[in-house]
């Protein structure tokens, strides 16, 4: 990947429904090695796809926690069994495996408290697993949705 690959990502980020002849000219590149290059982007994996990026409020999603899970057992076959488990609960948005303690972090939006209190006790609770679920509100972001950077290293 190099500069010209990088600069694809960088706008493509930005606004994903670019056509090909508008990320060409914004990265100054002619139409064809444009196209060839976003196409071996998107072959490669580096793309691995395109969608729409939703207001939670706007699909009545105003409540968000951010909730800690710790393991009792964490042997291969209980892992895949509470990350499958996870994969199924849609309000689960995002989720991350940890090192060392907790052992995953998973961001949850739902319409209310009432909502999150079923969640947490009828399905995040029951999971395969879970010895403890530690949860806080999430007040605001501050940085939501930031595209990757453009350049390697960081400042």
């Amino acid at each position: 990947m190099d500069d010209v690959d990088r600069k694809i990502l960088a706008e493509l980020q930005q606004d994903g429904r670019l056509t090909v002849t508008e990320l060409a000219a914004r990265v100054r590149l002619s139409v064809s090695p444009c196209h060839r290059r976003l196409r071996e982007l998107e072959r490669s994996g580096a793309i691995s796809g395109y969608r729409a990026v939703v207001e939670p409020a706007a699909v009545g999603l105003t409540f968000e926690a951010l909730v800690f899970v710790s393991m009792r057992q964490e042997d291969r076959d209980t892992v895949v069994e509470f990350e499958t488990a996870l994969a199924g609960i849609p309000h689960v948005l995002e989720a991350e495996r940890l090192f060392g303690e907790p052992d995953y972090l998973l961001r949850v939006a739902t319409a209310d408290l009432a909502a999150f209190q079923r969640l947490y006790d009828e399905r995040l609770a029951t999971l395969p697993g879970v010895q403890r679920l530690t949860s806080t509100l999430v007040m605001k972001h501050v940085v939501k949705g930031r595209p990757f950077p453009a350049e390697r290293t960081g400042a």
